[in-house]
């Protein structure tokens, strides 16, 4: 689920406008999985922009307030999520802790950072949905503690159709500030690409693991 036409269209034109995600259907960037891509999103950039970083945090707290309700506690998923989440979490005065992306090597050994309890509600908050292997991992870590996880938010979604069907399997609610076709859409209008530049960004979108070979 992706928020209103508003604010997914005013988080894709921030998105653009600060370069926290680049299209480039020419000179194709490479993923970690050895994906080619159009397309590179790093949000994190958004917190150097205090006008966007705030849009940001108050879209976040809005959509949970109307479409989820309030937790006992905000999570953010390690790394991008992080900083975004505690920027919720004291927007709407909650606790925060975060996710990591496996067991600490030392110490504790913790997944989970911060004071959680058995019981307690929590909504998730993330930068950035791919085919949403990590963002599932914070789930089930959550769970195996015990919390209840209300729902998941992130800032943009690629919309691929496996990150669909495992969100459902999992039976977590995500909903995105924006996405992909609120994304590109934009980027025509706005005249970031060309015609021709969609017809790649839409073919990437329909088979990334095979686009660019």
């Amino acid at each position: 689920m992706v928020v209103n036409n508003g604010i997914a269209s005013n988080i894709a034109h921030s998105l653009l406008q600060v370069k926290a995600v680049k299209l480039s259907p020419n000179k194709p960037y490479t993923w970690a999985s050895g994906w080619k891509s159009p397309i590179y999103c790093d949000n994190r950039v958004t917190l150097s922009y205090p006008k966007v970083r705030t849009f940001i945090r108050q879209s976040f707290a809005k959509v949970i307030i109307d479409e989820i309700g309030l937790p006992d506690v905000i999570a953010g998923v390690a790394t991008g999520g992080i900083a975004q989440g505690a920027l919720v979490a004291q927007e709407l005065g909650l606790p925060f802790v975060y996710i990591r992306s496996e067991e600490k090597k030392h110490g504790m050994g913790n997944v989970i950072e911060g004071v959680v309890e058995s019981g307690q509600s929590v909504v998730i908050i993330e930068d950035l949905i791919s085919t949403g292997g990590s963002s599932l991992k914070a789930v089930k870590a959550l769970r195996e503690a015990g919390c209840v996880v209300k729902g998941m938010v992130a800032i943009f979604n690629y919309g691929f159709q496996v990150a669909t069907d495992a969100f459902a399997d999992a039976k977590v609610q995500l909903i995105s500030l924006s996405d992909y076709e609120n994304l590109v859409k934009l980027a025509l209008e706005e005249d970031f690409i060309t015609e021709k530049d969609m017809e790649s960004l839409v073919k990437w979108r329909e088979n990334p693991a095979e686009w660019g070979k």
